[in-house]
């Protein structure tokens, strides 16, 4: 950890050591170990108080945060990606996860959970953190919100993209924050590359029509046109056929609009409960559902929930996708 510079005198003897040792290892720890991500380089470059544009509202960080809350398997992920983890006390939503990508999950599993569920008030406000990276729903008027947290000394940076470029700037935004710029940056280029590579493979394909099936009770729980999971299906080839509906992220919408809809492949998200293999049961048992084309000739996908969460898994997911609309392009 760096000593708080106390005067301006070794704040220049700092940096001139810095750019004589062209700069400083992250702190060691829990991400040194096996199949998490390499340490992240660190610099000093920018200066504290910090303030970003985030969730309709200006976020200050007047130091670097040496606590943090992960709310949600794609922030605690995106930390690891960026050689953050040392940084994280506690993470939360294990139950949305199907567990991290090989890559990272040394890192990830090293870090503590909060909660196995969502986060709760009381288990938030205990945990001596300083900065908060959340999914939007975990930090919430129903539960804890920003400014009651505030009022604990608990800087939060809300996880709310709805573009890619949006997405591409939270993580610039951590990046900066925690002095790892260029870290921030290089995977930014490598996520906007690998996307570009798949909209380049699918150029002149006919859009396939995508129904996002997340669950089913007196209709189907799906995502809408404003959901980031639509942008990413667009991206990979395909259409989400309950893109006209924007007022929510999330909707329920009935079986028999599902029918005249009449999706050419249904995307399943795969997390804790009800099980993939269930899912597809009930979809196959459903009547209505049973009579479109796509269901008797069982052209099913699926994809992990935390995939299509905005976060660091933006290609990933758009990889996925796009091999499983259209396998005979990505055969090899």
């Amino acid at each position: 950890m760096k000593k708080v510079i106390c005067t301006m005198l070794a704040l220049v003897v700092l940096l001139s050591v810095l750019a004589a040792c062209g700069g400083q290892g992250a702190p060691s720890g829990s991400g040194s170990g096996e199949g998490s991500a390499s340490p992240a380089q660190t610099s000093d470059s920018g200066a504290y108080p910090m303030t970003f544009d985030n969730y309709g509202r200006q976020v200050t960080v007047t130091q670097k945060p040496q606590k943090v809350l992960t709310l949600g398997p794609n922030c605690t992920e995106l930390f690891v990606a960026l050689g953050l983890q040392d940084y994280v006390i506690g993470r939360s939503l294990i139950n949305h996860s199907r567990g991290p990508l090989e890559e990272y999950a040394g890192g990830v599993n090293a870090i503590p959970v909060l909660n196995n569920a969502s986060a709760t008030r009381e288990a938030i406000l205990s945990s001596g953190a300083d900065f908060i990276y959340a999914l939007d729903w975990e930090i919430s008027d129903t539960g804890c919100n920003i400014q009651e947290v505030a009022q604990y000394g608990m800087t939060v940076y809300v996880n709310s993209a709805t573009t890619l470029e949006e997405q591409y700037q939270e993580i610039l935004d951590i990046g900066k924050i925690f002095g790892v710029e260029e870290s921030a940056r290089q995977f930014v280029d490598d996520q906007r590359a690998r996307i570009q590579a798949v909209q380049d493979a699918v150029t002149g394909q006919e859009p396939l029509d995508v129904l996002v099936y997340d669950s089913g009770s007196n209709g189907v729980f799906t995502c809408s046109g404003s959901n980031f999971e639509s942008l990413l299906i667009q991206m990979a080839g395909g259409h989400n056929i309950f893109d006209d509906l924007t007022d929510q992220q999330w909707v329920t919408v009935s079986y028999e609009e599902v029918l005249a809809r009449d999706p050419d492949v249904i995307l399943i998200h795969d997390y804790d409960s009800p099980s993939l293999e269930e899912k597809i049961a009930e979809i196959k048992s459903n009547p209505t559902l049973a009579q479109l084309e796509c269901v008797q000739q069982e052209r099913f996908a699926s994809i992990t929930l935390e995939s299509v969460l905005p976060g660091n898994r933006m290609a990933y997911a758009v990889e996925r996708m796009a091999v499983a609309f259209y396998p005979e392009i990505f055969a090899d």
